[in-house]
Protein backbone atom coordinates (compact mmCIF):
# COMPACT_ATOMS: atom_id res chain seq x y z
CA UNK A 1 0.00 0.00 0.00
CA UNK A 2 1.40 3.49 -1.10
CA UNK A 3 2.03 5.80 2.18
CA UNK A 4 2.82 9.12 2.46
CA UNK A 5 2.24 10.55 5.78
CA UNK A 6 2.95 14.16 6.77
CA UNK A 7 3.38 14.94 10.71
CA UNK A 8 4.90 17.45 13.05
CA UNK A 9 2.48 19.95 12.81
CA UNK A 10 1.39 22.31 15.63
CA UNK A 11 0.62 25.56 17.65
CA UNK A 12 3.83 28.29 17.51
CA UNK A 13 4.01 31.66 17.63
CA UNK A 14 5.13 34.13 15.50
CA UNK A 15 8.65 33.50 14.96
CA UNK A 16 9.39 30.54 16.00
CA UNK A 17 10.10 26.91 14.37
CA UNK A 18 8.64 23.30 13.37
CA UNK A 19 10.32 20.54 11.61
CA UNK A 20 7.64 18.71 9.64
CA UNK A 21 8.74 15.29 8.57
CA UNK A 22 7.23 13.47 5.41
CA UNK A 23 7.36 9.41 5.94
CA UNK A 24 6.69 7.44 2.62
CA UNK A 25 6.17 3.63 2.38
CA UNK A 26 4.79 1.39 -0.88
CA UNK A 27 6.83 2.93 -3.65
CA UNK A 28 10.70 3.72 -4.63
CA UNK A 29 11.01 6.57 -2.67
CA UNK A 30 14.46 7.59 -3.91
CA UNK A 31 12.76 7.47 -7.44
CA UNK A 32 10.46 10.06 -6.60
CA UNK A 33 10.55 13.98 -6.28
CA UNK A 34 9.05 15.28 -2.90
CA UNK A 35 7.29 18.42 -2.66
CA UNK A 36 5.38 19.89 0.28
CA UNK A 37 1.98 21.79 -0.25
CA UNK A 38 -0.26 23.81 1.76
CA UNK A 39 -3.65 24.97 1.96
CA UNK A 40 -4.68 27.98 3.97
CA UNK A 41 -7.70 29.42 5.48
CA UNK A 42 -9.58 30.60 2.22
CA UNK A 43 -7.18 30.02 -0.02
CA UNK A 44 -6.17 27.69 -3.04
CA UNK A 45 -3.59 24.96 -2.06
CA UNK A 46 0.06 26.27 -3.08
CA UNK A 47 3.52 24.95 -3.35
CA UNK A 48 5.85 25.78 -0.57
CA UNK A 49 8.85 23.46 -1.43
CA UNK A 50 10.29 20.33 -3.50
CA UNK A 51 13.56 18.11 -3.66
CA UNK A 52 14.37 16.86 -6.47
CA UNK A 53 14.83 12.67 -6.56
CA UNK A 54 18.53 12.04 -7.12
CA UNK A 55 20.38 15.10 -7.21
CA UNK A 56 18.71 16.52 -4.19
CA UNK A 57 18.31 19.85 -5.77
CA UNK A 58 15.78 22.11 -3.92
CA UNK A 59 12.97 24.67 -4.68
CA UNK A 60 10.80 26.93 -3.24
CA UNK A 61 8.50 29.44 -3.40
CA UNK A 62 9.25 33.26 -2.75
CA UNK A 63 7.17 33.60 0.47
CA UNK A 64 9.30 30.54 2.57
CA UNK A 65 12.73 31.65 0.45
CA UNK A 66 15.47 31.83 3.72
CA UNK A 67 13.02 30.47 6.00
CA UNK A 68 12.34 27.01 5.49
CA UNK A 69 14.82 24.14 4.81
CA UNK A 70 14.23 21.04 2.61
CA UNK A 71 15.68 17.71 2.78
CA UNK A 72 15.42 13.90 2.37
CA UNK A 73 16.88 10.89 4.11
CA UNK A 74 16.51 7.92 1.03
CA UNK A 75 17.48 5.32 4.04
CA UNK A 76 14.54 6.12 6.49
CA UNK A 77 12.28 6.75 3.55
CA UNK A 78 11.20 10.51 5.05
CA UNK A 79 11.52 14.40 3.54
CA UNK A 80 11.38 16.89 5.99
CA UNK A 81 10.99 20.73 5.99
CA UNK A 82 12.63 22.61 8.51
CA UNK A 83 10.44 26.06 9.40
CA UNK A 84 12.34 28.58 10.93
CA UNK A 85 10.73 32.75 11.39
CA UNK A 86 6.91 31.39 11.03
CA UNK A 87 4.69 33.99 10.44
CA UNK A 88 1.04 34.03 10.68
CA UNK A 89 0.62 33.86 7.07
CA UNK A 90 2.14 30.28 7.32
CA UNK A 91 -0.71 29.02 8.66
CA UNK A 92 -2.11 26.12 7.00
CA UNK A 93 -2.73 22.41 6.27
CA UNK A 94 0.34 20.81 4.52
CA UNK A 95 0.75 18.30 2.85
CA UNK A 96 3.34 16.38 1.21
CA UNK A 97 3.61 14.48 -2.29
CA UNK A 98 5.31 12.60 -4.52
CA UNK A 99 6.01 12.83 -8.13
CA UNK A 100 7.83 10.22 -10.39
CA UNK A 101 9.41 12.50 -13.05
CA UNK A 102 9.94 16.25 -11.89
CA UNK A 103 10.05 18.61 -8.95
CA UNK A 104 7.23 20.88 -9.29
CA UNK A 105 5.17 23.32 -6.93
CA UNK A 106 2.12 24.00 -9.01
CA UNK A 107 -0.27 21.33 -6.76
CA UNK A 108 -2.58 21.54 -9.62
CA UNK A 109 0.52 19.73 -12.29
CA UNK A 110 -0.59 15.70 -11.38
CA UNK A 111 1.13 14.71 -8.34
CA UNK A 112 1.58 10.83 -8.42
CA UNK A 113 0.79 10.36 -5.02
CA UNK A 114 -0.27 13.04 -1.85
CA UNK A 115 -0.04 11.71 1.63
CA UNK A 116 -2.18 13.13 4.56
CA UNK A 117 -1.88 16.49 6.03
CA UNK A 118 -0.56 18.14 9.05
CA UNK A 119 -1.85 21.24 10.53
CA UNK A 120 0.25 24.10 11.10
CA UNK A 121 -0.84 27.16 13.30
CA UNK A 122 0.89 30.11 13.75
CA UNK A 123 -0.64 32.98 16.27
CA UNK A 124 0.26 36.34 16.10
Amino acid sequence: EVQLQASGGGLVQAGGSLRLSCAASGFRFDDYAIGWFRRAPGKEREGVSCISRRDGDTYYTDSVKGRFTISRNNAKKTVYLQMNSLKPEDTAVYYCAADRLRCTLNPFDGMDYWGKGTLVTVSS
